[in-house]
């Protein structure tokens, strides 16, 4: 017995090995193209300025052993060691870590939040904060100044902010530091044609980004993996020719020799040393496409020791031939592997350009979920990879940011400057926040913590003061990249906000509604009205907006609330949450629609049949459990309960006709035999063949046992379905009060005006076919 469960325990961990290393392979083209590229530029850029004059043996190997030093205690010891086990639900990065603090202490902003959230499979994924963390004096504190917490989430979008500046960065300095290889031909380039050549790649590499990745994406892997194997054994090679004794700047001595002779310039010569590091933020932030354990191999075996080899090669070849600064890479390739390795080095530039602009959409996707960003389309590129996802509006911005950095300083050192700032200042909040996630998700005691925080802050200080030095040349671009984007986020999270809080303070009644009676005072027509709000508990305003000004409404009314949760993901079995608004005989309905940050909606054409099926679900669900009979007076809403949109036991069958629906909306027309509204059809059906959907009939089988009420509720909901679907949203003009400030009025009549009008619709964003959609009018004085 013994012996077969030792087999069985070895194959499982022969299996778990060998995805990972599969995992590991695959990591090299998503994760590791921008650390990998690193070497064409970090030499000349660290030796670039006043520092020429100091170039000597020591001063060479002073310079590597400062770059070996930071590649091991950065991306190593901090990512590779702590970092990568912070993840959330296997995902990483800034967001991921804002998530943690938002679950086990209550940072959130998010407005719409609430209890059943926390009943989420994702929402308990780590240790419980409730045991150690309940009396915390520092938790209380954080969470009862609501300013703190601001300013943590405005931390966290700074971050954001230069991680969007990486995505401009990234590919200007990869890109043309790699063409520069042709300088050092026997048919020189100038400048000028060398930016052209870099500028035609980077229009290239953007325009086909709307085709996704996944075509080209199994060429990534090796490519870099060529890379990095051609770099290990150039920098091997030149590690024996030109000068072994390089091997003594792996002893600490030399950085404090280095730093002795060269004194400020060296001090400022770190801001060419970072970027020996510059994207290792790719090992956290890509971890949700592999395993924490994947990234760990890849790095730890591979990696690191090719970079280190590499830049071990490139000082011994240095060091005998310090003129060759400017070039040292391409310079120090021998002559006979020159072109091959020259377009290997182009190949990998481009793909960790690549995987730096996915990786910036999804950012941004990531600020839209956080309330932090308008509307901007979404275009999932793979169905069968999910998260691979193309923003139009933002790649174009992107593309023309770049090719203006490209051609404005048409130099790696000014671009590097900017890089080096950006992506330290990144490192610097993602520290901050991991110091967090030790306390409040780890509970570990705040002083490890401190130490955690003081010793990477005292590193990556260093670096980020010697990046500030050089705001004038060239550093200043991430900094009014960020402050733009901040500027954006602010003013869309600051109107959304106060948009929010009008209808929470402007709700209606319920006793209103009551008083009107189940027919609430109007006619009652077949059909289900789908009314879009923002709030989650509540009826909101343009409701009763609608109800004064129309004679008429839907027989059934459901009241949809689309929002975010701090969770990475929602499963589809737990998206729906369904419940009552007033009593039974009203025939109003809530159901909350739950997406995490990471999640992408896209519309299936199924939604509205799992709308019905969910509520066909909780009417029985209310007549056979205790816990949901009943309406709870003394609350706005009723009981809600969560049913699964994929294994619902509903006593509703479906008979699904081979046919297509064009579109919900066409169902009201359907219903109508006008012959002018069947030609409206015909034509609509023309002009719009992705929003066909699949016609479902629900259809009640005979059960004696049904009571009576809900039978006839639920005939009231498949007529109501028969007859036809619309959508009613709320078409609102926010303004500021005329009493409130200068500033004020800015902020909201012309900052956030403008971005509402620019930005995408609600009804497109969520994919409400155009021809069955009412909305109504609404001014919000905020």
């Amino acid at each position: 017995m013994s012996m077969e469960s030792t087999t069985l325990r070895v194959q499982v961990s022969w299996t778990s090995l060998s995805r990972n290393l599969i995992l590991a392979y695959q990591s090299f083209g998503v994760v590791y193209g921008d650390l990998s590229t690193s070497p064409l530029y970090v030499y000349s850029s660290t030796f670039a300025g006043k520092l020429d004059k100091h170039i000597s043996e020591d001063a060479v190997f002073g310079a590597f052993s400062l770059i070996f030093w930071t590649l091991t205690l950065i991306p190593l010891l901090k990512y590779v060691f702590v970092l990568l086990s912070a993840d959330d639900n296997g995902e990483g990065g800034t967001f991921a870590l804002y998530s943690l603090l938002c679950r086990h202490a209550k940072f959130s902003l998010l407005p719409n939040q609430q209890a059943a959230d926390e009943e989420l499979s994702a929402y308990k994924y780590g240790p419980s904060s409730s045991q150690v963390l309940a009396s915390s004096p520092l938790k209380r504190f954080l969470e009862k100044h609501k300013r703190l917490r601001t300013a943590l989430l405005v931390v966290v979008l700074f971050g954001a902010c230069m991680v969007i500046g990486d995505g401009v960065l990234t590919p200007a300095i990869s890109v043309l530091s790699s063409v520069s290889g042709l300088e050092v031909t026997e048919k020189k380039l100038t400048n000028g044609e060398l930016v052209l050549l870099a500028c035609v790649i980077l229009v290239g590499l953007f325009a086909l980004q709307h085709c996704g990745t996944h075509r080209v994406a199994f060429l990534f892997a090796p490519v870099v993996l060529i890379w990095l194997v051609s770099i290990f054994s150039i920098g091997l090679y030149n590690t024996i020719r030109w000068n072994p004794k390089v091997v003594y700047g792996f002893s600490p001595h030399y950085i404090i020799k280095f730093f002795r002779e060269t004194g400020k310039e060296g001090w400022i010569s770190l801001g060419g040393v970072l970027l020996s590091i510059t994207g290792t933020e790719a090992m956290f932030a890509d971890l949700g496409h592999f395993t924490a354990l994947s990234i760990r191999l890849a790095f730890a075996f591979v990696v690191y020791p090719c970079l280190v080899i590499q830049y071990m090669g490139q000082a011994a070849f240095l060091s005998k031939n310090p003129g060759m600064i400017n070039y040292s890479f391409y310079n120090s390739i021998p002559e006979p592997v020159f072109w091959p390795v020259f377009v290997v080095a182009t190949l990998a530039a481009i793909v960790g350009s690549q995987a730096v602009i996915t990786a910036t959409f999804s950012i941004i996707k990531q600020c839209h979920a956080l309330g932090c960003f308008p509307r901007v389309k979404v275009v999932h590129t793979s169905k069968h990879i999910y998260g691979q996802i193309y923003i139009p509006e933002i790649n174009w911005i992107l593309m023309i940011l770049t090719l203006s950095i490209t051609i404005g300083f048409q130099d790696t050192t000014l671009i590097g400057n900017a890089y080096g700032l950006a992506c330290m200042t990144v490192m610097f909040v993602t520290t901050f926040l991991m110091a967090l996630v030790i306390i409040f998700v780890w509970q570990k005691s705040i002083m490890l913590a401190a130490v955690f925080l003081v010793f990477f802050w005292l590193v990556e200080g260093v670096y980020l003061s010697a990046a500030f030095i050089k705001v004038p040349q060239g550093g200043w671009v991430p900094l009014v990249l960020s402050s733009i984007f901040m500027v954006v986020m602010y003013v869309w999270h600051y109107g959304t906000r106060r948009k929010y809080n009008f209808d929470l303070h402007n709700k209606v009644s319920l006793k209103w509604l009551l008083g009107l009676g189940p027919s609430l005072g109007i006619v009652r027509v077949p059909g289900i009205g789908l009314i879009y709000s923002e709030l989650a508990t509540g009826v909101p305003a343009i409701f009763s907006h609608f109800v004064t000004n129309l004679p008429a409404f839907h027989k059934v009314l459901v009241f949809i609330c689309v929002k975010s949760v701090p969770v990475p993901y929602v499963s589809p079995e737990e998206r729906f949450l369904i419940g009552r608004i007033c009593p039974r005989p009203y025939r109003m309905y809530r159901c909350i629609v739950r997406y995490g940050y990471k999640d992408i909606q896209r519309d299936d054409g199924d939604f509205e049949n799992q709308l019905i099926q969910s509520i066909a679900e909780f009417i029985q669900m209310e007549a056979v459990e205790p816990q949901f009979s009943g309406f709870e007076s003394s609350s706005l809403d009723g009981r809600m309960a969560v049913i699964s949109t994929r294994s619902l036991q509903s006593s509703l069958s479906m008979a699904v006709s081979e046919q297509e629906d064009p579109g919900v909306s066409s169902s009201i027309i359907q219903s109508s035999k006008s012959p002018t509204l069947q030609s409206l059809r015909s034509v609509y059906d023309d002009e719009n063949p992705q929003t066909r959907r699949r016609q479902v009939r629900f259809q009640l089988p005979s059960d004696p046992g049904m009571d009576p009420a809900v039978r006839e509720e639920l005939m009231d909901l498949i007529q109501a379905k028969e007859a036809g679907i619309a959508y009613i949203m709320g078409h609102s003009y926010v303004k500021a009060r005329r009493s409130s400030s200068f500033l004020k009025k800015l902020v909201i009549d012309i900052g956030y005006s403008f971005l509402r009008k620019n930005c995408r619709g609600p009804a497109v964003a969520l994919n409400i076919p155009h021809i069955s959609l009412i909305e109504v009018g609404m001014i919000y004085y905020v």
